[in-house]
């Protein structure tokens, strides 16, 4: 079976970033990401909407290159809501990085597009996409079911564009990850591991979806690589994290390196990945 690069994201380290309304003293920034990849011996980062890259100063962002290239990382990049105008910027965001991936979600606050809109802006951009050499990922993100998502993928029908598939988010479509995998495996180029708990509430009045270490949840990852190796597109593996808040920001950060640790501990020990490309 082929192996795919593992990598860590900037959503293995959601709360260390900040999300709105929890915001930590001193953020976590691309520099620091970098610097847990390598602590990791990984050579694979993605760096998500969580962190825009766009909104980074000329000065980081070029200070980014330097790093990347001189660590000889993989660096794959993340955006959000597909627009015309962001997705061009985003793919000479790419060019400048040499970012062979680019991971979109499609919808954003105030914007969810139909399917042929969807489609009609990605092949409008199939030439530049091949002239940067740079994949578009498009993530099942909640709203769109897996037949919807494959249907995208046969209407554009080209080898450039692929799914990001996130381990858990097709939850809020409705869809279990064993449907969602078999039916969008065909077409997956990017896999965003992150393992999940459901518990019954004590009240018996229905149930509650959390994060939890990777290996130790319901998700059986061992069996969803099994899934996609015959298809041989998906390059990278990408460890996500949804950790539980502790009652401070600091213990939740704590926590969550913590959990990132075991994590990769983790995914390491199964030796279905490869680790650092570089070796």
């Amino acid at each position: 079976m082929t192996k795919m690069i593992l990598g860590l994201s900037s959503y293995t380290y959601g709360w260390s970033i900040g999300v709105p309304g929890s915001m930590p003293a001193d953020p976590m920034r691309e520099d620091d990401l970098v610097e847990k990849t390598l602590s990791f011996d990984l050579s694979c980062l993605q760096i998500g909407d969580n962190l825009p890259l766009h909104q980074l100063g000329e000065e980081r962002l070029h200070a980014l290159k330097s790093r990347v290239k001189q660590e000889g990382l993989r660096l794959e990049i993340g955006a959000r809501k597909l627009t015309t105008e962001n997705l061009q910027q985003y793919l000479e965001i790419a060019e400048f990085f040499n970012a062979p991936l680019l991971r979109f979600i499609i919808d954003d606050a105030g914007y969810e597009p139909n399917i042929s809109t969807v489609v009609a802006i990605i092949k409008n951009h199939l030439n530049t996409l091949k002239q940067k050499k740079v994949k578009l990922g498009i993530e099942n993100h909640d709203r769109f079911k897996a037949k919807e998502l494959a249907s995208i993928m046969e209407s554009v029908g080209d080898e450039a564009v692929g799914v990001c598939l996130d381990c858990v988010n097709s939850l809020g479509a409705g869809e279990g990850l064993e449907y969602v995998a078999h039916t969008l495996a065909p077409y997956t180029i990017n896999l965003h591991i992150k393992d999940y708990q459901i518990e019954r509430l004590s009240h018996k009045m229905g149930f509650i979806v959390q994060g939890c270490t990777a290996g130790n949840g319901m998700m059986d990852i061992p069996g969803l690589l099994q899934v996609l190796a015959p298809y041989k597109r998906c390059e990278s593996a990408i460890l996500e994290q949804w950790v539980v808040p502790e009652s401070t920001i600091g213990e939740t950060i704590l926590k969550e390196n913590q959990w990132a640790i075991q994590g990769i501990h983790y995914l390491k020990s199964q030796m279905l990945f490869e680790t650092n490309i570089k070796k």
